[in-house]
């Protein structure tokens, strides 16, 4: 399968490992020419310097004979604009579209883009469906890319209670996305610090979860055996 991926953020820098390491072919498009630099050396060919948003840089990658392509910046409007050309233009048979405003989600619906993943969205169903504590969630826009959310509540004896995010060590490419304390959510940066009473949710995949969880609030504790009871 073919994939151009537009944008080499977090998100589409982890995309296009991933597909690379199943076999995939991959071209990620990204505009800052020094990001490009930095990442040649891990991808090669495999990562163009221009603006995904160019038809003139569609044509060069291939664009007519990709299998899919994935819009992945920052910048919903660019975003739209790449989904938009690969369907119209291009006819590329599947387009994915990063939606970081989630009031632009029924626009891009309206224009045709059916695949769109809202991460804000996704947080606040987990909000209000009141996530019970410790329970993994599998939606159905993650499985296909093989991601587990993971949401736990921190206690006073758990390891991450007190500790700011950059001084936890988090299994694997794991990423907390979010934490809930009192009733607000914050995006959380390395100096956020979280406390007892905070809600955490974590992306893994689901190899990582049970470490993920573990690092946060520490390795479930066995419940003890049941003896019977004494005859009378």
């Amino acid at each position: 399968m073919y994939v151009i991926i537009v944008g080499a953020g977090k998100v589409g820098y982890y995309l296009t490992r991933q597909l690379l390491a199943e076999g995939h072919e991959v071209t990620l498009i990204e505009r800052d020419g020094a990001r490009v630099a930095r990442l040649k050396a891990e991808f090669g060919d495999s990562i163009v310097a221009g603006d995904g948003c160019e038809v003139r840089v569609m044509h060069d990658v291939g664009m007519s004979r990709a299998d899919c392509v994935a819009a992945v910046t920052g910048h919903d409007e660019d975003n739209l604009v790449v989904c938009q050309m690969a369907k119209r233009h291009f006819l590329v048979p599947r387009q994915v579209a990063r939606v970081n405003n989630p009031k632009n989600e029924g626009l891009f619906h309206l224009l045709g883009i059916n695949e769109t993943v809202s991460s804000t969205a996704i947080i606040y169903s987990l909000i209000e469906q009141e996530v019970e504590t410790g329970e993994a969630l599998f939606f159905s826009a993650l499985k296909r890319g093989n991601i587990v959310i993971v949401a736990v509540e921190l206690t006073e004896d758990s390891p991450a209670a007190g500790k700011m995010v950059q001084e936890i060590s988090l299994p694997g490419e794991c990423v907390l996305a979010a934490v809930i304390h009192e009733d607000h959510i914050l995006l959380p940066g390395g100096a956020t610090r979280l406390r007892a009473g905070d809600t955490v949710i974590g992306v893994a995949s689901p190899g990582d979860q049970t470490a993920l969880r573990t690092a946060l609030v520490g390795a479930a504790q066995p419940s003890p055996s049941r003896q019977p009871a004494a005859d009378a």
